[in-house]
């Protein structure tokens, strides 16, 4: 059971979660979210998921390097994020960075922050599908405890200022 969300409260803000990856399509979930946030008083914030797998595999030094230098990638790219949504909305997201397996960190955060209303996508317009994070949720979106926007990749920033 997952813990009440409390986004409208008194004493509290509703949050969009992003997921930062290496995507082309990501920077259209960051626009929608921070547009979105912006117009509704609301926030956003950034995760970006550091995969363990092969980490557990290296020599405790060599994995300890690794996890350093993977933080600090993951800390560019949300600066980068961030200034994006700063350019977009004139918002300052907030940034969270996870070690694990991506949609199990991504409930973990929604269950630790009760603020957190909507988790926003952005969906690949290849021809593999809508890319590897919505195919892979798409099996337990139903389990969600909360709701899931999927922005389409090919909306431009004038399609998107048109629905947030």
């Amino acid at each position: 059971m997952s813990r009440k969300r409390r986004s409208y409260e008194s004493g509290h803000k509703a949050k969009y979660l992003v997921v930062i990856d290496d995507s082309p399509e990501c920077d259209r979930a960051i626009y929608y979210a921070s547009r979105r946030a912006a117009r509704h008083n609301a926030s956003v914030i950034m995760l970006r998921v550091i995969e363990t797998k092969d980490l557990h595999q290296q020599w405790l030094g060599v994995a300890d390097i690794m996890r350093a230098e993977a933080h600090e990638e993951a800390n560019a790219v949300l600066d980068r994020a961030a200034g994006r949504a700063n350019g977009v909305a004139g918002i300052t997201a907030e940034r969270a960075i996870r070690e694990g397996e991506l949609s199990q960190e991504i409930l973990n955060l929604i269950e630790e922050d009760e603020d957190i209303a909507t988790l926003i996508l952005a969906a690949s317009t290849g021809p593999e599908g809508p890319g590897p994070l919505i195919s892979s949720l798409s099996k337990a979106v139903g389990q969600y405890p909360i709701p899931v926007g999927i922005v389409p990749g090919h909306l431009t920033d004038e399609d998107l200022d048109a629905l947030s």
